[in-house]
């Protein structure tokens, strides 16, 4: 994978220096600076001070629904004939209890369900697309070369396989600058849902995914400045975005169509 990253690299260079692939590594100076959360406001991202925590909908939707109709189905199967209106009840009730307790001691084990779930909301296909574009082109912008991407429920991802610095986040050896870019990246479709959405659905993984490299970094940060890290990157990620609208809005148009990733970076380019 490391060969394939380094080829598409090489080319993307290649094409820079030709003149025809300018936004590729357009952004190369990212350095953090401390940020305000009044910073993010201005922007537009919407409720800045709740971007942190992550959301309970689509668990709340799936457990309500859940216990809802087992509840109803109860009720009903109550009528049966017999021993079946003891028991049947009983079976049902239990799904529900299992539900919960599942969703209490070890939530991950229901997320490939509630992924699923979420799928009935009539914003979630938009929100996911916005969320893994933005991923997409933000790494593309900073320097990291693009190899994949899925949006398939569950499997949605945006494939940035790079064996050298994933060996750094390994070892635990990431310094201030890799940190910096990675958590650019890390933070951009938290960013891009937060500047239309009133409330973040898929940050999760990304704040997830964003303490993970903060853990692998050197020196280590203290918990102040993990929380500037993340306000200064999502501030980052998000002026990019909305500072690229027009890239942002045609690669989001050729990834809805399940465009190749040369056809995703010509989308970005011709803007």
């Amino acid at each position: 994978m490391q060969k394939d990253a380094d080829s598409v690299r090489l080319a993307l260079d290649k094409l820079s220096e030709a003149g025809w692939a300018k936004q590729w590594k357009s952004q190369p100076n990212v350095s953090r600076r401390n940020t305000y959360l009044r910073e993010l406001t201005s922007l537009g991202l919407k409720n800045a001070e709740n971007l942190a925590i992550p959301s309970v909908r689509n668990d709340l939707a799936f457990l309500v629904t859940v216990v809802g109709t087992t509840s109803f189905l109860a009720v009903i199967a109550g009528q049966l004939p017999g021993d079946w209106g003891f028991f049947v009840p009983y079976l049902l009730g239990g799904i529900s209890l299992a539900v919960l307790a599942i969703g209490s001691t070890a939530p991950g084990l229901l997320q490939a369900a509630i992924n699923s779930f979420s799928s009935v909301f009539p914003d979630y296909q938009e929100r996911l697309l916005r969320h893994e574009a933005a991923h997409f082109l933000i790494a593309y912008l900073v320097g990291l070369p693009v190899l994949g991407y899925s949006l398939d429920i569950g499997k949605e991802h945006v494939n940035l396989v790079d064996e050298k610095l994933q060996k750094k986040i390994y070892e635990g050896f990431l310094d201030g600058n890799e940190l910096d870019r990675l958590a650019v990246v890390s933070m951009a479709g938290l960013a891009a849902e937060a500047l239309k959405y009133d409330k973040v659905i898929g940050q999760s993984a990304d704040l997830f995914s964003l303490q993970r490299l903060i853990n692998r970094s050197k020196p280590k940060l203290s918990n102040e400045q993990q929380q500037n890290l993340t306000r200064w990157a999502v501030l980052y990620a998000g002026s990019l975005v909305k500072n690229k609208s027009k890239a942002f809005d045609s690669l989001m148009a050729a990834m809805e169509r399940n465009a190749s990733v040369s056809e995703c970076i010509e989308a970005i380019e011709m803007q």
